[in-house]
């Protein structure tokens, strides 16, 4: 009895040591999103894991293979791509470290791209090693190495196309012909562009000038003010300097006068400015007299040597002063072109409507 048990577990003994060294294959099903499959020799485990486990054309399937091994244990991983020409490789990422215990982990990420749908499979992938831990033979007699082949993974690729939809090719449209103008020629909206120009341009001269001539009448002030202020830091003139400061200070009276009213001031004598000033409809009667008697003040200080006061020169600055700020903000009449332009009275001595030169006109009848 007991040489019949010895007989009966000797080959089961023998299965079991023959299972260690050789290694087995576990297959595990799919796990939600993934697909994994085991397989251990000795002192090797490798984990090979695909994902998605239904992955649909156009999707990128990550394969992850980990190897863990006993320290003392070399491991030689599969070469970069072996196994895998069916699919495009879109990136491959290699890694080892060591654990706690001391065992060698090594990984293969890759990122595969499926060329077609249907069923796909990733082939067997080959690991070899070498145990060179004290007391085993390092390879299988004969051999360089140990071998480790991982379970081939099926894959069912899915196409984006509906199950039902029909795999018939349709016939190729017929040619569609020369492509038609449907804006019409070019030279059609050319000329088109012409008219409306055309047809918009003296609107659009108009705006400018006008445009042009509110920008000067409203920079008028800033000027003047500007070469005021700029005359008058130099302090009062002295009996040298006299008939300079009155020169520029009734130019740039004058000036201000032609940019502001549009009157021709610098270029005409004191006496024919009055009279152009009397036919001016933007000048009020209080400013006409201030004007005149500022001009007349300058003329004898310019041409009879006359030396004012402090107080005179004062009063002087002061009107001009006072003509600038009571003028800034006041409208130029839209007619004074018109009127400026007709006869000029300077040979005469005498102004539209009768009056005398140098004379302006009585408002109300009366002063």
């Amino acid at each position: 009895m007991a040489v019949l048990l010895f007989l009966l577990a000797v080959p089961a003994f023998a299965a079991a040591a023959e299972g260690e060294e050789e290694g087995g294959s576990e297959w595990l099903s799919p796990e939600g999103e993934e697909l994994r499959a085991e397989t251990e020799r000795g002192p090797v485990r490798v984990v090979l894991v695909v994902r998605p486990a239904e992955p649909v054309i156009g999707d990128v399937i990550e394969l992850e293979l980990e190897v863990r091994a006993e320290a003392g244990v070399e491991v030689l991983m599969p070469e970069f791509g072996e196994a895998l020409g069916r699919f495009e490789i879109i990136d491959f990422a290699p890694s080892e470290r060591l654990d706690e215990e001391g065992r060698t982990i090594s990984r293969q990420k890759y990122r595969l791209q499926p060329s077609r749908s249907g069923p796909q499979s990733i082939p067997p992938l080959r690991i070899e090693f070498v145990d060179r831990r004290a007391g085993n033979p390092p390879a299988p007699e004969g051999e360089d190495a140990y071998e480790i082949l991982t379970e081939r993974i099926a894959l069912e690729v899915a196409s984006i196309l509906a199950a039902d939809a029909p795999l018939v090719l349709q016939p190729a449209h017929a040619d569609l012909g020369p492509r038609r103008e449907a804006l019409g020629p070019w030279w059609v909206w050319l000329l088109g562009a012409l008219l409306v120009i055309s047809a918009s341009g003296p609107f659009v001269w108009r705006a400018f000038v006008v445009a042009r001539a509110r920008r000067r009448q409203q920079s008028a002030y800033e000027l003047a003010r500007a070469e005021l202020d700029a005359l008058l830091a130099g302090g009062l003139p002295s009996e040298g300097t006299m008939d300079a400061f009155y020169v520029q200070l009734s130019l740039l009276v004058r000036t201000y006068l032609e940019d502001r009213f549009g009157l021709r001031s610098p270029e005409l004598t004191t006496q024919e400015f009055l009279t152009e000033m009397g036919r001016s409809p933007d000048l009020a009667r209080s400013h006409q007299r201030l004007l005149r008697d500022f001009l007349e003040q300058a003329d004898l200080v310019k041409f009879a040597g006359l030396r004012p006061g402090a107080a005179a020169v004062s009063e002087s600055i002061a009107a001009a002063q006072r003509f600038l700020e009571e003028t800034r903000d006041q409208a130029r009449s839209p007619s004074l072109g018109a009127r400026s332009g007709e006869g000029s009275g300077a040979g005469s001595g005498e102004v539209a409507g009768g009056r005398p030169a140098g004379k302006p006109a009585e408002e109300g009848g009366h002063d």
